[in-house]
């Protein structure tokens, strides 16, 4: 009867789909030897230690205020009173059964917290999976993860403290929620959560949806293959029993199968308003108008649009009264504005709280932060040993602050630990940017040929005394391709990380600056902020840079970049900015942080242009929406540089920094 039950609750959710259900056919006599045998087998023995040592408890469905029901798995030590919780939640699918394979998938953290003493909770996010409702960016967390904090911390199996741990979606709620003050919350761990934070300081990113008002694109395509705005999905009954959903998470995942996309041409795709559409994608948060809390239409928010400030994301003015454990990367979507939230929680909280604050800055990709090997490569360039043990240091937070024990392992954590690329190993420090560090200006010269890395552009101590301008032409049909970065979530598209950027150097729409080579090392460790004076035939266009390390034979290894779009040149809360030909206009771009190393011998590299495409998107330089125009214009632009129109590079420099003996390379302080 139970099993026709959840047959009947599934049908009826297919039914949504317009599909019903088949019976299967015989079962084959003879099958080959499954390839993914030893891995099905290890599986198995991780589910079976688990259930030998862990009370399991899936699929329970949690009321939220509203009414709805998000589904959690719990994994509890097994005569156990009272625990701790680690609490891990999110949009992607967590269910426990590889529909695929016929087997649990990997259980290993799940396992692992439960023998350290911990309950492992995992929620899954509202309008995903089994969990009911619509998803919004950041999936309602303010209400939602108040709502889950209170039930889990009053169980009677809890010990009322608990800690959240995750990255990237898994982590990006989180500090919204920490600022609510929720007294169960004891301490969290915020790993590659840029698209959590709205607005700080200088930034307007609003969850990575914007860099220097341009909008970042990897979005589109991580909405529709991660099937983020597919409201029309399967979702069962709410009187549906946890033994029937159990029993359906071994048949049905429920994950979206979303048609494959090459997104190297479907970001080319004008309006950008309807790329999604233009996939076969649904409508939803992206482009239509849903009923959520922030408001629909994504694409047609300003960086300061009031709807930013209606959801999930964090702002400045939302105190952080709990400590934090922050995890960043060099190559991230977004470091800059990550470590400007680190700071902003370190000048507002209680002194007590500020000095439960700790930062880790590696050099890596996304996310990647335990994929670092004796020889980390970031693309093309190899930074060296960048392993740490972050599994050990999450435990000794969590030790510390959901039990109460002492823990060595954090007591010689510094504040801030950063990995200095170039030297090849992690420094420590009390704040960032690190104290002793200086700003050094570097101005931008030519004799009016700039363009290609075979100009006569160069970075010097002081202003030219005549100007002569730099001129290009950028056109949005033929706009400078991305070529490495940091970033995420864009398939094929993009290859991020530090390539040799000479071929893309023979480009005449890019300007190239040198300094001479150094006879010392220099370490750049904390902001790069470009102040350009420029002009254009455009109502508005935009402009980009990257900082690329040239080395003695003439490989040119980008290490960061930004843009900036002209029209918010005055701030994201002023009027826009419009440009008239003829007229020169000063722009500084937002600052961006990195740690590197410029060997003696090396060169420091300024590439600018006004593109960096499908990376950013591109300015169709009319002046109108951008998302909404299947047309742009040629702009014709320049950038100036004498006493009057001092264009610049400031870096933040180490005095005095070189890299330890190569035998201690990779070792922190």
């Amino acid at each position: 009867m139970r099993h026709s039950q959840l047959a009947c609750a599934f049908a009826a959710a297919l039914a949504s789909f317009g599909l019903s259900l088949l019976a299967a056919g015989p079962a084959v006599a003879q099958q080959k030897p499954d390839p993914q045998a030893e891995l099905i087998a290890k599986r198995n023995v991780i589910e079976k230690e688990l259930e030998q040592v862990a009370v399991v408890d899936r699929k329970v469905m949690i009321k939220m205020r509203d009414g709805k029901l998000m589904a959690a798995d719990i994994y509890r030590p097994k005569g156990a009173d009272k625990v701790p919780i680690i609490f891990v939640r999110t949009p992607y699918n967590f269910n426990f059964w590889d529909v695929k394979l016929g087997a649990p998938r990997d259980m290993s953290r799940e396992l692992e917290a439960v023998k350290r003493g911990y309950a492992y909770v995992e929620v899954q996010e509202r309008g995903h999976f089994f969990s009911q409702g619509n998803y919004d960016i950041l999936g309602m967390p303010l209400s939602d993860g108040s709502d889950e904090l209170k039930w889990m911390s009053s169980q009677p199996w809890s010990n009322g403290k608990v800690g959240t741990t995750g990255c990237s979606s898994t982590a990006e709620w989180q500090l919204a929620v920490v600022a609510q003050n929720d007294p169960s919350l004891a301490a969290f761990n915020v790993q590659g959560f840029g698209a959590g934070v709205g607005h700080v300081g200088p930034y307007y990113e609003q969850g990575n949806w914007y860099r220097g008002g341009a909008l970042q694109m990897l979005f589109i395509s991580w909405i529709y293959d991660y099937g983020i705005q597919n409201q029309v999905r399967p979702m069962f009954a709410s009187d549906t029993t946890q033994a029937e959903l159990i029993r359906a998470s071994h048949y049905f995942d429920l994950a979206p199968q979303m048609p494959p996309v090459d997104w190297n041409k479907a970001f080319w795709y004008l309006p950008e308003k309807d790329i999604i559409k233009a996939v076969g994608g649904p409508p939803g948060i992206y482009e239509t108008h849903m009923p959520v809390a922030t408001g629909g239409d994504m694409i047609a928010r300003t960086p300061n649009d009031p709807a930013w400030y209606k959801g999930g994301l964090w702002h400045e003015n939302m105190k952080v009264s709990k400590p934090g454990l922050w995890f960043m990367s060099w190559f991230d979507v977004s470091v800059s504005p990550n470590l400007a939230a680190y700071n902003q929680v370190r000048s507002t909280a209680p002194k007590a709280v500020a000095d439960q604050q700790y930062a880790i800055i590696a050099p890596v990709l996304h996310c990647a932060y335990t994929r670092a090997t004796e020889n980390t490569m970031i693309g093309d360039l190899d930074v060296g040993d960048a392993r740490f043990d972050y599994n050990d240091l999450v435990y000794g937070w969590f030790d510390h602050y959901l039990k109460g024990e002492d823990s060595p392992t954090l007591d010689k954590q510094p504040k801030v630990m950063y990995y200095v690329m170039g030297a090849n190993r992690w420094k420590n420090a009390d704040t960032w940017p690190p104290a002793g560090t200086t700003t050094q200006d570097l101005y931008f010269t030519s004799e009016g040929q700039a363009n290609t890395l075979y100009g006569n552009g160069k970075l010097v101590a002081t202003p030219a005394e005549a100007d002569h301008p730099d001129q290009f032409v950028y056109d949005p049909a033929n706009p400078v391709p991305t070529f490495g970065g940091g970033g995420c979530c864009q398939g094929s598209a993009v290859k991020f990380g530090s390539y040799d950027q000479r071929p893309q150097e023979t480009r005449n729409d890019i300007l190239v600056y040198d300094t001479e080579p150094f006879k010392q090392g220099v370490e750049v460790s904390g902001p790069v902020t470009v102040t350009l004076y420029v002009s254009s035939s455009a109502k508005d266009t935009d402009f980009t840079f990257k900082l690329i390390d040239v080395y003695p034979d003439g490989r040119a290894f980008n290490v960061t970049e930004n843009i900036q779009r002209m029209r918010y040149r005055n701030g994201y809360d002023k009027p826009l900015a419009w440009m008239s030909p003829g007229k020169v206009y000063k722009v500084t771009f937002q600052p961006i942080d990195t740690a590197y190393y410029f060997r003696p011998g090396h060169t420091l590299r300024v590439d600018v242009s006004s593109s960096n495409f499908p990376r950013f998107d591109r300015n169709l330089n009319t002046g109108g929406n951008n998302y909404d125009e299947d047309k742009g214009v040629i702009a014709h632009n320049a950038v100036h540089h004498d006493s009057q129109y001092p264009s610049k590079i400031t870096i933040t420099v180490m005095p005095n920094a070189e890299p330890m003996a190569d035998g201690e390379m990779g070792k922190p302080d």
